[in-house]
């Protein structure tokens, strides 16, 4: 397949990326070590915040006295539509019960684990859609106690609207904590809390990496690298809206990889040419990010037709893809790998990060081959169980013996073998392993 790069990313993520690993297990393994004590010093150290760690009813009432009317609406719309989406998805979970043979029954329950901690990122951007976004889901998904933890800034604390929204969405308990140490209280139940079964939620670098060391003695939601967009466009495409599109996700961070995938190389080039003043226009802390990542991580690339496009797309395997092309049935059919799929011009991946309903806690760095984002069945475990009739365990337990003799697991032979003695005196089995 011939692809041509009219623009190559001179970097990666992965290539890119800062061995944070020691630093993280190190704070980790102090705070386990030291507690509530450690912890509040490394919130001082690096939140430079010694606040109330747990906010109480009285000041989450401060915080929410703080979001203007219009705001709160806002929160309230995306709640709305998020929970709606959630409360469809947990629908498709059901209970099973089938039975396997005449008298042995086998079943499947979906249950939420009993804690999750949710962390909302509070430093360059205060990410009010994340507290959204994880909160409601693990609340519609039946979590016991839900946990919302984002930073705090120095003597303010966190930021009233993600109060607002953990608050509105079911947070249980909302923790003024950020980065390692947030996770880490949450994950060992520090100040009181109760220890998560399971962490959600994005983060940088630091936080990220101690979700991946914690991962095992914790359930994630996934393991997160920076944010990554893909836009496959054709003629049909508006140039102007690619560009803004491509430079909206760009501002996330220096290193949020943004790709072009078209097969009209007249869009690309209208494209590309649009794309510097556009970022020219951000303000300062967004400006420098965009331009970083279009500079260092952007790509596109010119395919010979829409089959190579797709095949491009699902080898990228990116976080959020949009779909700005002619027939989007058949993209919808075609396409495979993705976080989230945006399809059509009315429609843009920053809606799926705030407001439309769609989780925006999504697999990054190609993990989009193997999985989907941040959803109810996150949050729920599907356990199995099994119940049989002193006949219906005949068959089974014969069965069970010869294949525990072959494997050479004897005891496992003799708890077969004790049943069919015990229900069926007096018969005889062959039990015997192959030889």
């Amino acid at each position: 397949m011939t692809r041509t790069y009219l623009k190559r990313a001179c970097k990666t993520p992965a290539t890119d990326a800062g061995d944070v690993r020691e630093t993280v297990e190190a704070i980790l393994a102090d705070i386990e070590a030291g507690g509530d004590a450690a912890a509040l010093r490394y919130a001082a150290e690096f939140d430079r915040y010694e606040g109330d760690v747990i906010l109480s009813r009285a000041e989450i009432a401060a915080a929410r006295a703080q979001v203007p009317e219009q705001l709160r609406r806002d929160i309230a719309f995306a709640h709305d539509n998020v929970r709606r989406f959630a409360e469809a998805q947990l629908g498709t979970l059901r209970d099973v019960e089938v039975e396997i043979r005449p008298g042995l029954v086998a079943g499947q329950r979906a249950m939420p684990v009993t804690t999750a901690g949710c962390y909302a990122p509070g430093g360059r951007y205060s990410h009010v859609a994340s507290a959204i976004m994880t909160v409601t889901t693990a609340k519609v998904a039946g979590v016991r106690n839900i946990l919302a933890c984002s930073p705090p800034r120095p003597g303010i604390g966190i930021a009233p609207a993600i109060v607002y929204a953990a608050d509105l969405c079911g947070a249980d308990r909302i923790v003024a904590m950020g980065g390692v140490q947030g996770i880490a209280a949450m994950t060992f139940g520090l100040f009181g809390l109760p220890k998560a079964d399971i962490l959600v939620g994005p983060g940088n670098q630091f936080v990220a990496e101690a979700k991946r060391i914690l991962f095992g003695r914790v359930g994630i939601d996934m393991f997160a690298g920076p944010t990554d967009s893909l836009i496959l466009a054709d003629a049909t495409a508006d140039p102007e809206v690619v560009a803004v599109d491509l430079v909206s996700q760009a501002e996330h961070g220096y290193n949020s990889p943004v790709w072009l995938v078209t097969d009209d190389r007249a869009l690309a080039e209208a494209v590309m040419a649009r794309v510097p003043a556009l970022i020219d226009a951000l303000p300062d802390l967004n400006r420098d990010n965009a331009r970083a990542a279009w500079r260092d991580y952007a790509e596109v690339i010119l395919c010979p037709d829409r089959e190579a496009m797709a095949a491009t797309s699902d080898a990228y395997a990116p976080e959020h893809l949009t779909v700005q092309a002619a027939d989007l049935d058949w993209w919808l059919e075609k396409l495979t790998c993705y976080g989230s799929l945006f399809l059509g011009e009315e429609t843009t991946v920053s809606f799926g990060d705030k407001a439309s309903g769609t989780n925006h806690v999504l697999p990054t760095s190609r993990a989009a081959r193997y999985t989907g984002g941040l959803s109810v069945h996150k949050y729920m475990k599907i356990v199995t169980w099994q119940r049989s009739t002193r006949e219906g365990c005949r068959d089974v337990a014969e069965a069970t013996a010869r294949i525990s003799r072959l494997e050479g697991m004897e005891g496992h032979a003799r708890a077969a073998d004790i049943r069919l003695a015990k229900y069926f005196p007096g018969e005889a089995f062959d039990l015997r392993g192959a030889d």
